[in-house]
């Protein structure tokens, strides 16, 4: 199949240009201007022959690689289920995920990865890698690993949703040490997370206000462990990558000087540490509860600059991890953490334009060129002749306002509920195959697999 995207502004690798893109099978073919009347006569041949799609007033940007999400599939599908979730994240421009191990079982052995990967063949309109899991009792399964098949191995420093802390020095220091592949990393200190949590009942009893949430899962917690993780990258030579940055004093740890080919330690930033703060417990309460804690003003404002080229925030993902609104409605200390983002990271980055605290041009240079650098990514990540044709088509000028009625995640709700957004998401297509209309996912006809590959790395 022959499909030419003629007129479009074009968003990818620092610029903007109004281009033509022609995708053949599962691949970009040409980039350039009118290539219908291309001075190769073999790209202007396939131009002409192709079903043209008129996409003035349209931005044209690579598909999102999403390196960090929890579709909670296998064990938790009452939350969320990959063919769920990875339906949600197609509507919402992401066209690659990384999904975590912390699922019912755990993904610890290579068995139980494996399982994930059928799983997802069977149903994901998106491509798809699934983290390896560590714990304190696996470091033989983690080692059998392939890098170039699997994304990473992800190691919780951190308590989070399941019980996956690797809280054994011995262990951590032989899993930095022996790995040969990432290490993604949640950094939390547990004791001072402990320490918080007791004087919080003890002030509060059962009653403790969700606004404490930052205060327990306090930034000194969040430093204390990413500058061991850091120390410890440093000290064994390993290749780290922190998740989820949610204070200024972090953004200190990590060297946005250097080239991301330079570096061994990277770092991420998530969707919510850039949209909400401490201010918005009042109002958003329970929903607005993840892991590292949403936190004030000045630490949103600190790793919004350090989005900016030489800062220290490699890459963006969603950390997308959604839970049912019920379980979300409970106390503070029984309301899990974690909500659905997939649909809406794409729009809340245009939002960031609009708002000034980011360029259009970031969008893909962090949520696609870099992540598939970092991740050594094959084919993926941008809008070059011979790559997957992974993107996603967004119009800019479309104002609208989430409801709970356009939602895709299982979990029915979302922390944007009420938002208005200026940009929509208007088709995504994933391996040339269209799976986003801007109004529905495009089912795959009967005797057709999904759209959706598995990752692979070039390792």
């Amino acid at each position: 199949m022959k499909h030419l995207f003629s007129g479009a502004r074009l968003v990818h690798e620092g610029r903007t240009e109004t281009a033509d893109l022609l995708v053949v099978d599962s691949n970009i073919a040409a980039v350039g201007p009118d290539l219908r009347k291309s001075e190769n006569p073999a790209i202007a041949a396939q131009a002409q022959q192709a079903t043209l799609h008129d996409c003035r007033g349209l931005d044209l940007l690579p598909g999102l690689i999403d390196d960090q999400v929890h579709f909670r599939e296998p064990g938790l599908t009452h939350k969320a289920e990959i063919a769920t979730e990875s339906r949600a994240a197609v509507a919402g421009g992401v066209t690659s995920f990384m999904e975590m191990p912390n699922t019912v079982p755990q993904s610890l052995t290579q068995e139980l990865l494996q399982d994930k990967y059928d799983r997802a063949a069977q149903v994901s309109p998106a491509n798809y890698s699934f983290f390896m899991g560590a714990s304190n009792g696996n470091l033989e399964q983690v080692l059998k690993t392939d890098p170039r098949t699997v994304c990473g191995v992800k190691v919780f420093m951190g308590s989070s949703t399941g019980d996956m802390l690797v809280d054994d020095a011995t262990v951590l220091e032989g899993i930095f040490r022996e790995c040969p592949m990432l290490i993604a990393t949640h950094c939390e200190d547990e004791a001072t997370i402990r320490a918080n949590a007791a004087e919080a009942r003890a002030r509060f009893g059962d009653d403790v206000p969700i606004a404490q949430h930052p205060i327990i899962r306090s930034a000194e917690a969040c430093y204390r462990s990413s500058s061991r993780a850091v120390e410890l990258a440093e000290r064994t030579g390993a290749r780290l990558h922190v998740l989820h940055i949610s204070t200024a004093r972090e953004l200190g740890l990590f060297d946005g000087k250097k080239s991301l080919s330079e570096k061994r330690i990277t770092a991420e930033a998530c969707t919510h540490h850039l949209w909400f703060t401490d201010a918005d417990y009042a109002e958003r309460g329970t929903r607005i509860k993840w892991n590292p804690a949403v936190k004030t003003t000045e630490d949103r404002a600190a790793i919004r600059a350090a989005l900016k080229p030489g800062g220290a925030i490699d890459v963006l993902a969603t950390d997308h991890a959604p839970h049912t609104a019920a379980e979300k409605a409970n106390n503070y200390w029984s309301a899990p953490s974690g909500g659905p983002l997939v649909q809406h990271a794409l729009v809340a980055l245009y939002e960031g334009v609009e708002q000034g605290w980011l360029d259009l041009t970031d969008i893909p240079r962090l949520t696609a060129h870099r992540v598939a650098e970092l991740f050594d990514i094959e084919g993926r990540g941008f809008l070059r002749p011979g790559y997957f044709a992974d993107f996603v088509l967004v119009d800019p000028a479309s104002p609208w306002t989430v409801t709970e009625q356009g939602l895709l995640s299982k979990c029915g709700w979302s922390p944007f509920t009420g938002d208005r957004f200026s940009a929509r998401v208007v088709g995504t297509w994933v391996n040339g195959t269209q799976v986003w209309d801007g109004e529905r996912v495009l089912e795959p006809e009967s005797g057709q697999e999904h759209a959706g590959r598995r990752l692979t790395f070039d390792r």
